[in-house]
C-alpha cells in the first residue's frame, strides 16, 4: 500500500491515542447523565400519551352562595362595573352584613333574607345600596305578588325581575334559585347596573 506523503506514524500514533483518551474521558464524564437522560425520555413519552385533563368549569357566583363559599363586595361585581364604581368622584364603599335597604318592607320581613353581603356605595352624585342574600324558596314565590302590590313592574323569565323608579330613587330586584339580588340606587343610576349585576351572579 503506498504510503500518504507527509503522513508521520510518530505523530499520527500519539495522537490517535490522545484523541482516543480524550473521548473516553468525556464518556465517563457523561455517565452520571444517563439516568436522567432515560427519565426524561420516559417522562416526555408518558406525557405524550397520558389523558389530557377535563377543565372543571368556573361556578357561578350564586353556585358559591349555595356551597356556602364567603361572598365580598369584590366578587359582587365584574371588573368593568367595579372600576365605573371606584372611580366615581366622592366613591366610598361600605361593607356590611346589613338588611336591604328596600322600601318593599313588607315583603323583606316577610323573606327574613339571610344577608351574605350589603354594598353600601356613597358618591358626590348619589348613593347605591346593593344586598345580595339568601331566602327561602318558598318565600320567593310570593315576591311577585308583594311586590307588584307596592308599585313594582314585575316580568317572570329564568328569574324573576322587578323595579320601581320614584323621583330620584330606583330599586331593581332579581330572585332565582333562592337567591335575592336587590339594589336600590338615589339620585345616581349607572347604565344596566342591575342587569351586569345579575350576571355576575348568575352568569
Amino acid at each position: 500500500m503506498a504510503r500518504v506523503g507527509g503522513r508521520n506514524s510518530w505523530i499520527a500514533v500519539p495522537a490517535g491515542l490522545v484523541c482516543a483518551a480524550v473521548l473516553g474521558v468525556l464518556v465517563w464524564l457523561s455517565l452520571p447523565m444517563i439516568p436522567v437522560a432515560l427519565a426524561w425520555v420516559g417522562d416526555t413519552l408518558r406525557s405524550a400519551t397520558a389523558p389530557k385533563p377535563v377543565a372543571t368549569p368556573a361556578m357561578t357566583l350564586a353556585q358559591q352562595a349555595a356551597d356556602g363559599a364567603a361572598i365580598d363586595c369584590r366578587t359582587l361585581y365584574s371588573d368593568d362595573l367595579w372600576n365605573e364604581l371606584m372611580w366615581r368622584p366622592g366613591s366610598l364603599l361600605n361593607q356590611s352584613a346589613a338588611a336591604p335597604a328596600t322600601a318593599a318592607t313588607a315583603f323583606a320581613d316577610a323573606a327574613s333574607p339571610e344577608v351574605l353581603v350589603t354594598c353600601a356605595w356613597r358618591f358626590d352624585s348619589g348613593d347605591i345600596a346593593t344586598t345580595f342574600a339568601r331566602i327561602d324558596p318558598e318565600a320567593a314565590t310570593l315576591a311577585e305578588v308583594a311586590l307588584s302590590a307596592d308599585g313594582y313592574a314585575c316580568r317572570t323569565g329564568a328569574q324573576l325581575t322587578c323595579t320601581r323608579e320614584r323621583g330620584p330613587v330606583l330599586e331593581e330586584h332579581t330572585l332565582r334559585d333562592g337567591l335575592w339580588l336587590v339594589s336600590v340606587q338615589t339620585r345616581w343610576h349607572p347604565e344596566d347596573y342591575g342587569a351586569r349585576l345579575d350576571r355576575t351572579v348568575w352568569g
